[in-house]
């Protein structure tokens, strides 16, 4: 595996606050504080995080969120108090084994605060290694539901499944009577999704059938007719790999995008292309996209990276957890997770609580549109969705 050590040290003039904010206030990110424990020794912060592997991107938008995040919480100076956040980046390459002997290597060697888990894989598999050794984990764009409620020592800094589904939800306003039909390829991503739409949207009144498609399938003008004999409300597709472009000019051609709300998830910038001529016609669901707040994290992220990708604000919103733990619970593990329990603050997509009861982030999720075509696509906002009103159902606490 691939290590980084990193020491962050900025040198701005930027006042320091003196007083910690209290743990279930709504305060600014960038209050910062003189912080707890061994005023000499640095603030050990490991990420453990996909550097490479088939999620490399996404960790490449995770890294360079949290340090835009660490710069924006600590008001340039890279320190809590007096103390340097001392961050050590660890490659994972998407391997849970790999992310389990890096985190217990950085445990054995005092590190107190864990972030990153791009993949829901590894995320399941730290949390209970922090809980273990009462360590604080911050999970990253890892989007699985079980994140949520794993124990008092894991929280996450980016969106989880339910919240996905209950923004596509949103597109149909009351589902009751409402027929949607979930398109999906035959494995355990489609069996999640479907089970997802079912969830969410089937126990809301509306009822919910699929039409799956073999992995290996490169035909797809079969599906699209049954998609249309269905005559859904809403259909929802989730779809992955390279037979995206042909599945969706089929769907296009075959009018099925015209004939109803086809609604799916907007990924990373680079993957729009794959929609050709079919981009303008789809209704997204999305965690982020450049421009879709206004936030002032989301102007000095901006400022920082200068195209927000979508999983940026993961990374950024970890280093404000990360500051906010550390200046309120010095080295104290159990005072660092009071202190994120219940705190609201302002992130890049604006306003983010974290829930007590089983640390699930509440937070904006937005409908989205694209225009233009291809590599000129751009994405607006068609309606902000607040942390409430995309709430998961609280859980009880495992661990």
């Amino acid at each position: 595996m691939t290590v980084r050590t990193t020491r962050r040290v900025f040198l701005s003039a930027a006042t320091m606050m003196a007083a910690a904010l209290a743990a279930t206030a709504c305060g600014s990110p960038q209050d910062t504080a003189t912080g707890g424990g061994d005023s000499a020794a640095p603030v050990k912060v490991g990420l453990v995080y996909s550097q490479s592997g088939a999620l490399a991107s996404y960790g490449k938008q995770y890294i360079e969120g949290f340090k835009a995040g660490l710069d924006f919480a600590t008001k340039g100076t890279g320190k809590v108090g007096d103390r340097k956040i001392e961050v050590t980046e660890v490659d994972d390459a998407g391997d849970p084994a790999k992310a389990v002997s890096a985190a217990k290597d950085l445990i054995g060697k005092g590190t107190k605060i864990i972030a990153g888990s791009t993949a829901s894989g590894v995320a399941l598999q730290v949390a209970p290694i922090a809980a273990q050794n009462k360590v604080l984990f911050i999970s990253g764009p890892a989007a699985t539901d079980a994140v949520t409620g794993a124990n008092k020592y894991t929280f996450r800094s980016g969106r989880q499944s339910y919240q996905d589904v209950v923004t596509a939800k949103s597109f149909i306003g009351d589902p009751t009577g409402k027929k949607v039909v979930v398109f999906a390829q035959d494995g355990a991503f489609g069996d999640a999704n479907e089970a997802a739409v079912k969830a969410v949207i089937g126990t809301a009144g509306a009822t919910v059938s699929s039409v799956r498609a073999p992995a290996s399938a490169t035909e797809f003008t079969p599906f699209a007719s049954q998609i249309k004999a269905a005559k859904p409300d809403l259909l929802f597709v989730a779809w992955a790999g390279t037979t995206a472009p042909a599945m969706w000019q089929t769907l296009d051609q075959q009018g099925v995008l015209s004939s109803t709300t086809v609604v799916t998830g907007l990924d990373i910038r680079a993957s729009w292309p794959t929609f050709g001529a079919a981009g303008a016609k789809i209704s997204f669901l999305s965690h982020y996209f450049d421009g879709a707040s206004d936030t002032e994290a989301s102007k000095a992220l901006k400022a920082t990276v200068n195209t927000i990708d979508l999983f940026h604000p993961d990374g950024f919103a970890a280093a404000q957890m990360v500051v906010r733990a550390a200046q309120d619970g010095g080295d104290d593990v159990d005072k660092m997770v009071t202190a994120l329990e219940g705190w609201s603050f302002d992130g890049v997509k604006g306003k983010m609580t974290i829930r007590a009861a089983d640390h699930a982030l509440l937070q904006p999720m937005f409908q989205a549109k694209l225009t233009g075509s291809g590599t000129t696509f751009t994405a607006t906002a068609q309606k902000s969705l607040t942390g409430d009103e995309t709430a998961p159902p609280a859980v009880a606490m495992k661990g």
